[in-house]
């Protein structure tokens, strides 16, 4: 099994697993981790095309590890970040990748990954983790650290594992939860040999357990209301815990800062402060070339370039991306309930026109990617919607036709855009040629980056871009997430109850082979809703400047946030 698990969204999924992003700029360098442990380092960059320099992609993650003795005590960490989203809590329905982003420096941070997927429990919390099948059944036992507690005084204990599995497993209408898979076929979780032991007790042998409590529920939040509203528009600092504890946020402004916690019971941070600014794609890279923030990423032509015209101040460090880039068809939006036309407008579009556009000049190029559960670089990944869908114009018309679409009655759409990447702009423009070719006028609607959780959570848009990010390796084990006709990651509207039982029996099989195996086989089924199209995982690019430690490209890896400094 280890070997299936070589690897594992991008901007929005997670159980914590899988999180909605935006694709709209390249400035975030956090949380988005893409396809992984390969066994040689450079493979989809050998065949780079000549309009740049071939980038050496690290498999693993590129983030200048270092041993806490390398690295000096105090400095900062500025960053900008896409929003500071209206729904702060990371277990919701309608969070994001920058709800995590700013979840992850205050709260529990429970399960560390190195760059190609391997799993490791957190000492700070977890003194040790062992895991068995007793009668058929994994049951995990989660041994706490005596000396973990929450801010304001609450134990980390057996009650924190049990309230996250009964927020997550699905029984509470009252909740709507990012995911539930994996917490749905929890059997039970239970005080072990005192309270700073958690049994776990699945319903069946479940491989990808290490996917699950990576984050905790506080047991402060004990019900429906306080689970949906009280992260909404703020945070929480008395029910965090860990290394920093937050100095402020505003949502107003759009900034957010961290600082060492004095009640952390571990290994002090090395910075003394970290902090974020909501920013634009342009405004983030001309604050970076003009050293207010300390890192940004670079995944653009231009974006690239910039970084390295800076010369030896500042590193490029570049790895696969655990992530997908994708186009959203909304399913409830007029016109497009017909799956005929949905269909039309898949044919119409010419994927590897968008992936040139967004790889244009980097020295890169990717196979068109297939799946939203496997990478390219995992055992068992197959071209699921290569063989289902291609690009066919004519065929697209066609279908158009069928639906009652012609010149005289020609079919709408609301395209909704974010930012003012010049990336956005290309690839607005090659959509609405590309759509235009088969009759369909495409309509732009362009907003803020900012607007990103406003525009996924009321699903305001007919076309839209954005990323799935993985946090894991285990992306079979999120299919639910994706394609199930009730996940509110599922912002195509699409699904079915037929589906969704297709889905449940899929959870049950215990062999991971045999799950994967059945996976590739229902996915196949379910893009054949036309709801969601990829067209790109891609190379993450951060520049940053030198001598910043434990930070940067990271793969699948999840490194201690004390360990995140500057070299001496």
């Amino acid at each position: 099994m280890s070997k299936r698990l070589r690897v594992a969204a991008l901007a929005g999924l997670s159980s914590i697993s899988l999180v909605l992003a935006s694709c709209s700029s390249d400035d975030n360098t956090e949380g988005t981790t893409a396809s992984g442990n390969q066994e040689t380092t450079n493979s989809q960059a050998d065949n780079a095309s000549d309009n740049g320099d071939k980038l050496e992609v690290k498999a693993a993650g590129d983030y200048n590890p270092m041993e806490r003795d390398q690295i000096q005590d105090g400095g900062e960490l500025t960053l900008a970040i896409t929003e500071i989203a209206e729904q702060q809590n990371v277990f919701h329905a309608n969070m994001n990748l920058y709800t995590r982003t700013l979840w992850s420096k205050y709260n529990p941070q429970l399960s560390l990954f190195d760059g190609d997927g391997t799993y490791h429990p957190n000492p700070a919390y977890l003194t040790d983790v062992q895991d068995e099948v007793v009668d058929g059944k994994t049951v995990v036992t989660y041994t706490i650290n005596p000396e973990a507690q929450y801010n304001d005084g609450t134990p980390i204990d057996w009650t924190a594992y049990e309230n996250t599995f009964k927020f997550n497993n699905g029984t509470d209408p009252d909740v709507q939860v990012n995911s539930t898979d994996g917490y749905e076929l929890i059997e039970s979780v239970e005080r072990g040999e005192d309270d700073k032991q958690a049994v776990v007790t699945f319903k069946q042998a479940y491989p990808w357990w290490q996917g699950l409590f990576d984050t905790l529920v506080p047991p402060q939040v004990k019900d429906a209301d306080t689970f949906m509203n009280a992260y909404l528009k703020q945070v929480h600092p008395e029910w965090g815990a860990g290394p920093f504890k937050v100095e402020s946020v505003d949502f107003e402004t759009g900034t957010a800062s961290f600082v060492p916690n004095e009640n952390w019971w571990g290994e002090k941070p090395k910075l003394d402060k970290i902090s974020y600014r909501q920013m634009e794609d342009q405004a983030s890279l001309n604050a970076f070339r003009a050293g207010e923030i300390d890192a940004t990423g670079v995944g653009t032509r231009d974006r690239l370039a910039t970084a390295k015209e800076m010369g030896d101040d500042v590193d490029i460090r570049t790895a696969l991306r655990p992530s997908t880039f994708l186009m959203t068809i909304n399913a409830t939006a007029p016109g497009l309930d017909d799956i005929r036309v949905r269909e039309a407008i898949m044919r119409g579009i010419d994927r590897e026109q968008l992936a040139a556009i967004r790889f244009q000049g980097l020295g890169y190029s990717e196979e068109l990617p297939g799946s939203f559960t496997l990478f390219q670089t995992q055992d068992g990944y197959e071209d699921n919607f290569g063989e289902v869908i291609q690009y066919d114009p004519e065929k697209a018309k066609e279908l158009l036709q069928e639906a009652g679409y012609d010149e005289a009655n020609p079919l709408t759409v609301r395209y909704v855009t974010l930012g003012d990447s010049p990336m956005v702009q290309a690839t607005t423009s090659a959509l609405q040629a590309m759509l235009r070719n088969i009759g369909v006028d495409v309509q732009v609607e362009e907003r803020p980056s900012s607007d990103f959780s406003k525009v996924t959570a009321e699903r305001d848009f007919d076309l839209f871009m954005s990323g799935f990010s993985s946090s894991d390796p285990f992306g079979v084990a999120y299919f639910g997430q994706i394609y199930g006709s009730d996940s509110e990651l599922n912002k195509s509207g699409t699904g079915s109850p037929e589906m969704d039982q297709k889905i449940e029996e899929l959870q049950q099989i215990s062999d991971p082979e045999e799950q994967i195996d059945r996976a590739n086989e229902l996915e196949k089924e379910a893009l054949q809703e036309f709801g969601i199209m990829p067209y790109a995982n891609g190379p993450e690019i951060v520049a940053v400047k030198k001598g910043m430690a434990n930070f940067g490209a990271n793969s699948f890896a999840v490194l201690p946030i004390e360990n995140v400094g500057w070299a001496k």
